[in-house]
């Protein structure tokens, strides 16, 4: 019968594995910078600790090993006995950290339990010089407080596109800097004890807000609730600066438009990033004089870390900051729209190589650079202060709380109705009707709405959507303007139409 075997076998119905016979080559070599055989005597604070030289050589060379190194060297040079020449080192600390050290030195794995247990096995890591346990440490997750509960969270967790630097990396870099930048500017050698250290904690912001960013950050899901909720989240995005997480929290909205053949981003005016913008310009087609046509396009966006290809993009503005001036087809903005608005036109007249403004050099460093001018759109070149608007038979009007029917007509026949309105260019001259709604090259039927016959010449636009047309302009302060094309509109036209939907306070 042969008395060989294999490594699994069935006794009694059981699996059984033996184990192969051990290989040296297998067995990871503890070098020899100490007497693996010897003992030495290390007393942390109150408690006596004996380690095998094979323990202290596992991490090293640390501040262990290089102590016992030089009695082991002194007792050689004097011709004294080792044994009796090596005296036990002692140490002010805590015994109690020690103990896991001592662990990680004879061979176990030592994970921190907790944020206090995690700062201290750190900072005696350093402190004693142990590079395999601070490697170890600095892949370790680290554990964070945020309003009073703790949090155990993977250091790469905060590593991804626009979620760094952030709010934990900038202040609590000796948590997430490299190996060799632990304790800036602190001379290890003459050190007499390691700074103390606190578990990173943020007690002022909210634990459940922080842990459903937490889970958007491993990838997953999170609902939202509603705005107050969203908003919730977007304070915490930027209070802790994941600027990529903020992009895929702020409201939009991406579609493919089959009418359009054009994929489309909603986004509101306070969410829009100058890194975001793009221009798709459009085919130019030859004049008959062998030319080309002005520039047209559409200002496209991008969010910036969370999306891979550009979208034209539609603006949501609200706050009823917009009124549209009917008889000249202009938008006048109010308050921070008009900022924001004005910052957008700078941002796309740099995408199309213009100048950001058009005020004199000499007049801008008289009075203080561009940034003491008042920002409005009429500073920038694609448009006057009041923008230019143009409202398409496909624009959905909500006016006064009601389906608002457009009324569609030719451009040669809205030529004709409009022929009572201009449109104050550059300069004060005046533009022609077909002008004062845009310009698009080549002259064809294309419908436009009449609004000139309303009773109101001005609507207060609660909220609105629109495209961002580049085209070329005849009359104004260059060669091209940025038009904005109504796509949506809600808006009311009498102080009765906005006291109509007041509600009464509740509570």
């Amino acid at each position: 019968m042969s008395t060989s075997r294999n490594s699994n076998e069935t006794v009694k119905g059981r699996d059984v594995f033996h184990l192969p016979p051990s290989d040296p080559e297998l067995i990871s070599k503890i070098p020899r910078i100490l007497p693996h055989e010897r003992v030495f005597p290390i007393q942390i604070g109150t408690e006596l600790f004996k380690l095998s030289g094979a323990s202290l050589s596992s991490d090293a060379p640390s501040y262990f090993s290089q102590y016992f190194q030089c009695q082991i060297k002194k007792a050689e040079e004097a011709g004294e006995d080792v044994s009796s020449a090596i005296r036990t080192l002692y140490i002010d600390r805590d015994p109690i950290t020690f103990r896991d050290i001592s662990l990680h030195l004879q061979g176990y794995h030592v994970s921190p339990r907790d944020g206090t247990h995690f700062v201290r096995l750190f900072a005696d890591a350093q402190f004693y010089t142990l590079p395999k346990l601070m490697s170890q440490l600095y892949e370790e997750s680290i554990f964070i407080s945020i309003g009073h509960r703790e949090f155990q969270i993977p250091r790469d967790m905060f590593t991804g596109p626009g979620n760094s630097p952030n709010f934990f990396s900038l202040g609590f870099g000796v948590f997430f800097s490299s190996q060799d930048e632990i304790f800036p500017g602190l001379d290890r050698e003459s050190l007499i004890r390691p700074p103390s250290i606190m578990p990173p904690s943020v007690p002022n912001r909210s634990a459940d807000i922080f842990y459903e960013l937490l889970h958007l950050l491993r990838g997953y899901p999170v609902r939202i609730r509603d705005d107050e909720h969203r908003a919730s989240l977007l304070r915490d995005c930027r209070y802790f600066n994941f600027k990529g997480l903020e992009q895929k929290l702020i409201p939009h909205h991406i579609n493919y438009n089959l009418a359009r053949r054009r994929w489309e981003i909603t986004l509101r005016l306070e969410d829009i990033l100058k890194s975001g913008i793009s221009i798709a310009t459009d085919i130019m087609t030859p004049t008959p004089t062998g030319g080309n046509e002005h520039i047209s396009g559409w200002v496209n966006y991008m969010r910036p870390y969370e999306d891979d290809k550009h979208h034209e993009l539609i603006l949501e503005i609200g706050g009823e900051n917009t009124k549209l001036h009917l008889n000249i087809m202009r938008a006048e903005f109010f308050g921070q729209v008009k900022v924001r608005v004005a910052r957008l036109f700078e941002v796309v007249a740099t995408k199309l190589n213009l100048p950001p403004t058009t005020q004199p050099l000499g007049l801008l460093m008289a009075s203080g650079g561009a940034s003491s001018q008042p920002p409005t759109p009429g500073n920038t070149p694609l448009s006057e202060d009041l923008v230019r608007v143009i409202i398409e038979p496909e624009t959905h009007i909500m006016l006064d709380g009601k389906t608002y029917n457009n009324s569609t007509e030719s451009v040669d026949e809205l030529a004709v109705a409009m022929s009572s309105t201009s449109s104050i260019g550059h300069g004060g001259g005046q533009d022609s009707p077909v002008s004062s709604i845009g310009y698009f090259g080549p002259s064809r039927k294309r419908r436009r709405i009449d609004l000139s016959s309303h009773t109101s010449d001005e609507w207060i636009v609660r909220t609105g959507q629109w495209r961002l047309r580049i085209q070329g302009s005849r009359n104004g302060k260059s060669a091209i303007e940025c038009v904005l094309i109504a796509v949506k509109i809600d808006a009311y036209s009498t102080e009765q139409a906005k006291n109509a939907q007041r509600g009464f306070l509740k509570g």
